[in-house]
């Protein structure tokens, strides 16, 4: 019995030790964001990285990882974004998540969504390579992480 938890954690412990670095990574760029960062925003993704917003009329809008950590390092407003109970898949170098968030600005309900992730793994760690999203602003069931700490 012993021998058999043993080996069931020995091939567990190191999946889900990258899914918690893999994860931590989508938190980082969170984190860059909420602090208008955008030196941390860039350091989570791979250069040319693209993200990727569906709104809710079904238009999408793309811009590049540059263009995106500009426009939030220098955006004024408290921002947090959270997601809960991700979905991560990895399979060798490559990672995705794939999880519902809400995005609060001011403190406020803005809009939520899901937030599909896509990692590679590189000689300096899990970074970004694409982000698609839709940006929702009706229809968004209750956050179980409940309303913002403040």
């Amino acid at each position: 019995m012993i021998r058999k938890l043993a080996i069931i954690l020995l091939f567990t412990l190191p999946a889900f030790s990258a899914e918690k670095e893999v994860i931590a990574v989508v938190q980082a760029l969170f984190d860059g964001m909420a602090a208008h960062d955008a030196a941390a925003i860039s350091a989570t993704m791979l250069p040319d990285a693209r993200l990727v917003a569906v709104q809710d009329s079904g238009a999408a809008t793309s811009v590049s990882r540059d263009d995106f950590a500009t426009r939030i390092g220098g955006a004024k407003g408290d921002y947090l974004e959270r997601i809960w109970e991700p979905k991560v898949l990895i399979k060798g170098r490559i990672a995705q998540v794939w999880a519902e968030y809400d995005f609060h600005l001011n403190g406020t309900f803005n809009h939520c969504g899901i937030d599909s992730v896509s990692l590679l793994e590189t000689k300096d760690g899990w970074k970004i390579s694409g982000i698609s999203y839709t940006s929702e602003k009706t229809n968004c069931a209750p956050s179980p992480l409940g309303p913002p700490k403040k």
